[in-house]
């Protein structure tokens, strides 16, 4: 579903290996509230393959509906005439989208496009979703002189959906993660940066409005080695065999 047909392309994070972990804790904290009403535990399992196949679950299901395949993203068929990536001056990427035919008014107004407003080839969705190729030719064209700084102040004002097209190492300024919390201090253990601070990203949560902050650094080599055995039940003298022995260190 990923890159163009024929063309797969690994997604550009670890999303399945993120998504087992929050299926596997969801199906923990199920197992819990079910041992507070039976007092019986259970066993709990989240495969990768089983959750890469619930997350395109959707295009299964379009098929057996319909028997249309759904394609990859790219040659996919868009409900939505204006809802793209369009590069502007400078280079930079932004999203764009109007999705409804008042979005559409809206966005002409405050972008200055009276004539595709007023052209009845454009009057509704559907209209503009077939001729979509050259509606986003037309608007690429006239957009491509604007800075991005300037297409985001505009649709945000004017309430339009958008989004800047950023990198992972420009999110470090951005204006609503300082905002909000997102990003929190963390100790580096180790390489050319041992000992420094860098900023790293919390769960995308709150609990009691507050975000659950940093429990702890990422650990050294070995550094919880002896508290992990203790946690197990090794008594001290069994620890310090082992540490003897080399089998731990």
């Amino acid at each position: 579903m990923t890159g163009r047909p024929g063309d797969p392309l690994r997604a550009g994070t670890s999303i399945n290996d993120i998504m087992g972990g929050l299926f596997g804790a969801i199906a923990v904290l199920g197992a819990l509230i079910q041992r507070g009403i039976s007092g019986r535990g259970m066993e709990v399992q989240s495969a990768l393959f089983e959750n890469n196949v619930f997350l395109v679950g959707q295009h299964m299901l379009q098929y057996a509906v319909t028997g249309k395949a759904a394609q990859p993203m790219p040659a996919r068929d868009n409900p939505w005439a204006v809802y793209d990536v369009f590069t502007v001056k400078g280079g930079e990427q932004i999203f764009l989208a109007a999705v409804s035919d008042a979005q559409w008014k809206t966005f002409c107004d405050v972008l200055d496009l009276p004539d595709l407003k007023a052209d009845p080839a454009l009057a509704t969705n559907n209209d503009r979703v077939r001729v979509r190729a050259r509606l986003l030719a037309t608007l690429r064209e006239r957009l491509a002189p604007r800075t991005a700084a300037e297409l985001t102040s505009i649709m945000e004002r004017a309430g339009l959906p958008y989004a800047l097209i950023r990198k992972p190492e420009d999110l470090y300024d951005d204006p609503h993660l300082q905002a909000t919390g997102g990003l929190a201090d963390v100790t580096v253990p180790d390489g050319e940066r041992a000992g420094q601070t860098v900023k790293t990203t919390l769960f995308p949560i709150t609990l009691a409005s507050q975000r659950l902050g940093v429990r702890l650094h990422p650990p050294r080599k070995g550094e919880h080695t002896l508290v992990l055995l203790a946690g197990l039940g090794l008594a001290p003298q069994e620890i310090e065999r082992l540490v003897a022995q080399g089998v731990v260190a």
